[in-house]
């Protein structure tokens, strides 16, 4: 595959620089209320999707470091978790078309817990440097349409004043990126930069040209080359 990720990659960490940033200045001024350290892997079991550009970014670094039976293994343990994840998906859509709320939807998907394929068994990230952006903030307040969101296992008190993350924010940018990408690439699929996939599909997915809408394109550009001649 011949597409340059790196202008959009540098981008991305851009924004990763940013929000480690917040949550440094968070840390450093509430350091006994943010409980974020070796060995504590809450965040790691939450129920959550990653951007387009997240997870290119995150399929790649996966690709490039493991090969062999460890990468099979991983790739094992993506596959279970993603099955357990369209399960919980599944059951949530269902319970929409029943009429449930949609608040005590999200509250009961809140309360799964699927463990992370990158979790590994001494409770450290197997590709910690090139986690997603969610894994990056979790530990410090944060808000999502309009709602407040701390972690369980932080010292923060709910009602109180807090320096807050505001979620939305973030993902407007990261959706931009993804649709930046999109268009720059010229993909037959113009909607993908609004996808959203769990960190296991990411790990799975073959991001090829076929994935990626290119196909199409290159038997077009392929046919023209032939009438040319």
């Amino acid at each position: 595959m011949n597409i340059d990720f790196t202008p959009f990659f540098n981008k991305y960490e851009a924004l990763v620089t940013m929000a480690e940033g917040v949550f440094e200045r968070v840390k450093k001024e509430y350091p006994d209320l943010v409980k974020c350290k070796i060995g504590c892997c809450d965040c790691c079991n939450a129920l959550f999707d990653i951007t387009l550009i997240e997870a290119i970014y995150l399929n790649y670094h996966f690709n490039k470091k493991f090969k062999g039976e460890e990468k099979e293994r991983l790739l094992e343990k993506a596959g279970n978790a993603d099955r357990k994840i369209y399960k919980i998906k599944r059951k949530a859509h269902q319970d929409s078309r029943k009429g449930v709320d949609e608040n005590e939807i999200l509250s009961e998907m809140a309360l799964e817990r699927v463990r992370c394929p990158l979790l590994n068994e001494e409770d450290g990230c197997d590709l910690y440097e090139f986690r997603p952006m969610t894994c990056r903030i979790y530990g410090i307040p944060t808000s999502i349409a309009g709602r407040g969101h701390t972690c369980g296992k932080s010292g923060f008190v709910e009602g109180n004043k807090y320096p807050t993350v505001n979620i939305d924010t973030i993902y407007k940018h990261l959706y931009a990126l993804s649709n930046e990408f999109v268009k720059e690439i010229k993909s037959d699929h113009v909607k993908m930069g609004d996808m959203l996939v769990p960190v296991s599909m990411a790990m799975i997915t073959n991001y090829d040209e076929e994935c990626l809408g290119l196909i199409d394109k290159q038997k077009s550009d392929s046919k023209e080359g032939k009438s040319d001649g």
